[in-house]
């Protein structure tokens, strides 16, 4: 079944994406793609704020989609990240601790595209949040190239080793293309905050 629109629950959404100009073209090919689905899908979409890298591929087709895209962006990375120009909002911010509240303090779901430490650290947090039952929304990794594959191995790996457990693992979903998004949003396991009673691994 192919899914045009998101769960009805779901009206904004957070992205993460790598600011980074010296990719290969298809992960900017992939970043265009989610932001013309996303707008498409009438999503409002918060982000990193810049106008570079993915970010700003994302950015600019969900706007030409329709889409009121909200960046936030720490005043110290305006001159690194270029804050983008042409946002709904702009929203610029003290440090990357408010940066990353402010993102998803109002979202519904996360959707990441491949990026660096910073996504690393971003996405960590989000599925830390989730495990604890402070965030309860779907978190999508589009998996571009493979490059979420080792994530996800890691991820795995820490389950056998019994420092997340099996329930942990419906805290994201995978897909190969950002066309599917909306998709395992749809599809995603529900959660609650009852996530707390398990998120400490017991015998």
């Amino acid at each position: 079944m192919q899914f045009s629109t998101a769960p009805a629950h779901i009206k904004r959404v957070t992205v993460y994406a790598s600011s980074s100009n010296a990719l290969a073209a298809s992960y900017y090919d992939a970043a265009a793609r989610l932001g013309a689905v996303l707008g498409s899908a009438g999503l409002d979409i918060v982000y990193g704020g810049g106008g570079v890298g993915l970010m700003r591929a994302m950015a600019d087709q969900a706007l030409a989609a329709g889409a009121h895209v909200h960046g936030v962006i720490p005043q110290f990375l305006n001159t690194v990240e270029h804050g983008h120009q042409h946002l709904s909002r702009l929203e610029v911010v003290a440090d990357l601790r408010e940066r990353k509240h402010r993102m998803i303090a109002e979202s519904h779901a996360v959707v990441s595209l491949p990026g660096g430490s910073g996504t690393f650290e971003e996405l960590f947090e989000v599925l830390t949040l989730k495990r604890l039952g402070l965030f309860l929304g779907p978190v999508v990794l589009v998996n571009t190239n493979a490059y979420f594959d080792r994530f996800v191995d890691f991820l795995q790996h820490s389950v056998r080793e019994r420092f997340m457990s099996e329930q942990h693992l419906g805290m994201w979903s995978l897909v190969n293309e950002p066309e599917q998004v909306i998709e395992a949003m749809h599809r995603a396991p529900v959660w609650s905050s009852d996530a707390r009673d398990f998120a400490a691994v017991r015998a």
